[in-house]
């Protein structure tokens, strides 16, 4: 479930998370959160939130070959040189 929770920020740059928000993500004193600027706007997210949105951008992707390509391209423009 997820919804829409208007929130003010305070003189000192606090804001508050809405209780029924807090109670429904398990959310404690000291909980760490992470606030995303994305071009869509600010997203806070819990870390493991987080770690979910960063593990969907990568699926798929093979990191470890991408990088021997480019040091392969990179050696052969070096050796051509």
């Amino acid at each position: 479930m997820s919804g829409t929770y208007p929130v003010v920020m305070g003189d000192r740059g606090r804001m508050v998370v809405p209780a029924e928000l807090r109670e429904r993500l398990d959310l404690q004193a000291g909980s760490a959160l992470v606030m995303v600027d994305t071009p869509q706007g600010v997203v806070l997210v819990t870390r493991d939130q987080m770690k979910s949105l960063v593990r969907g951008k990568l699926q798929g992707l093979n990191l470890v070959d991408e990088l021997l390509a480019d040091r392969r391209r990179q050696a052969a423009a070096e050796d051509a040189a």
